[in-house]
């Protein structure tokens, strides 16, 4: 194993996460890698594992067979062997074009880590983009801009869904460059836009916090915290790229919120082979919980579980202003499969304990968290479940959401501050 080749395919993966320089990641950055990892490869290699190559811990032996074939798959290669052979092809290619001094050539062998070298730019280009996740892309940092000289303002015209927004954006570029605008972690949402102008609309079909980005070629150059808000609840049937919205009388009662299936079989959608999904939003109507002060509950009851949604999975989200709180509860034979996503970093079924998220949701299922000291507790039905740590980022909740899937039912939704009750429902 070479190891210019080994620190050549992690620049290669520093460029496609666009995180900054690795030695400003913080420990929240290699779990998160870890689940983008896995979400790719499949294949798991520990926080512990990433830290040790990326130099954070001292380490002198060399990774496995294993370790290199998943990194290589994550960057876009078919495992390590295709990737050196690429990389050994792309240097001989490289250099015949391109007429650089003895001394260069050195320079880039030497340091093959280097972002801005001329060879990874090269090499980007063969490995293609990498598939990210929206968990995953929340852990990302905004984009310095030192001098000031890029502008990128969001505008939405109202407090409704859907919700226009106004971008507005002033950048300079080289005459071969192209800029984009993307909407928000998802890489589908990115649109060219003129460069020579410097406004441009799109429509969110969803409320929530997004992270909007502007970017030049590939490169994501600046970041806008968007909140796209709700005028109260908002009951809707999962559709792409449009869901089907509900007039709060269809879905809302003083008992509480529900979606049957009579309802969505009245708006014309099947229920197989694979469900809908039923989605609440309370987005930007009260005043924002620290995240080191909360305290939520909540009832949930999903009673459909037929074919394709026998785990009946349910997503409760709490929005910040920053990285959301996941919860996620299951069917008790399908917790290998459930996530928690604590406001920073993910927490996997897979290589955690996760059981006491799993439950009879026919019946109502009370769900809990609220941090104490520097942990986030979670309890079903007033047992505590889990423990993780707290990220210790000024976060604040701004908004309520909630996923089902097939059918789903809320009430008894309380979110405090300390000793106070910032908002409730039903």
């Amino acid at each position: 194993m070479s190891t210019a080749d080994l620190k050549s395919l992690l620049a290669i993966i520093e460029e496609q996460l666009d995180w900054g320089d690795p030695s400003g990641w913080q420990g929240k950055d290699f779990d998160i890698l870890n689940e983008l990892i896995l979400e790719k490869t499949k294949v798991s290699l520990s926080a512990s594992t990433l830290r040790r190559l990326w130099g954070r811990v001292e380490y002198n032996h060399l990774p496995s067979g294993t370790t290199l074939d998943t990194l290589a798959r994550f960057a876009g290669f078919e495992n390590w062997r295709a990737f050196t052979k690429r990389n050994k092809d792309t240097l001989v290619l490289t250099a015949s074009k391109e007429v650089i001094s003895e001394e260069l050539t050195k320079q880039h062998v030497k340091s093959s880590s280097k972002k801005t070298g001329w060879l990874f730019k090269t090499v980007l280009i063969i490995a293609g983009a990498i598939e990210v996740s929206l968990l995953g892309i929340y852990g990302k940092r905004t984009p310095a801009d030192p001098k000031g000289t890029i502008l990128f303002h969001t505008r939405p015209v109202t407090r409704s869904l859907p919700n226009s927004v106004i971008f507005t954006y002033d950048i300079k570029t080289n005459p071969d460059d192209s800029v984009f605008i993307q909407q928000s972690w998802d890489p589908d949402t990115r649109v060219i836009v003129n460069k020579n102008k410097h406004q441009f609309t799109s429509v969110y079909y969803r409320p929530g916090f997004y992270h909007a980005k502007l970017g030049v070629n590939n490169k994501v150059l600046k970041e806008q915290l968007l909140m796209i808000p709700t005028t109260g609840w908002l009951g809707m049937i999962t559709q792409y790229p449009v869901p089907v919205y509900l007039e709060q009388n269809e879905f809302m009662s003083k008992e509480g919120m529900k979606i049957p299936s009579s309802l969505i079989y009245k708006k014309n959608i099947p229920l197989g082979p694979q469900p809908p999904g039923v989605e609440y939003y309370n987005v930007g109507n009260f005043e924002g919980v620290p995240l080191k002060e909360f305290s939520f509950s909540n009832e949930v009851r999903n009673d459909f579980h037929e074919g394709a949604a026998a785990c009946q999975f349910i997503d409760i989200i709490l929005f910040t202003d920053y990285t959301p709180v996941i919860v996620q509860v299951s069917a008790k034979g399908c917790v290998s499969d459930l996530k928690l996503l604590n406001g920073g970093y993910f927490i996997s079924g897979k290589d955690n304990d996760l059981s006491g998220f799993g439950s009879d949701l026919s019946q109502w299922t009370k769900v809990g968290c609220k941090s104490v000291g520097n942990k986030i507790q979670y309890f079903i039905n007033d047992k505590l479940v889990y423990e993780s740590p707290r990220p210790l980022y000024n976060e604040n909740i701004i908004g309520i959401g909630y996923r089902f899937q097939g059918t789903g039912e809320v009430k008894n939704v309380k979110l405090d501050k300390g000793n106070k009750t910032v908002f409730e429902a039903f």
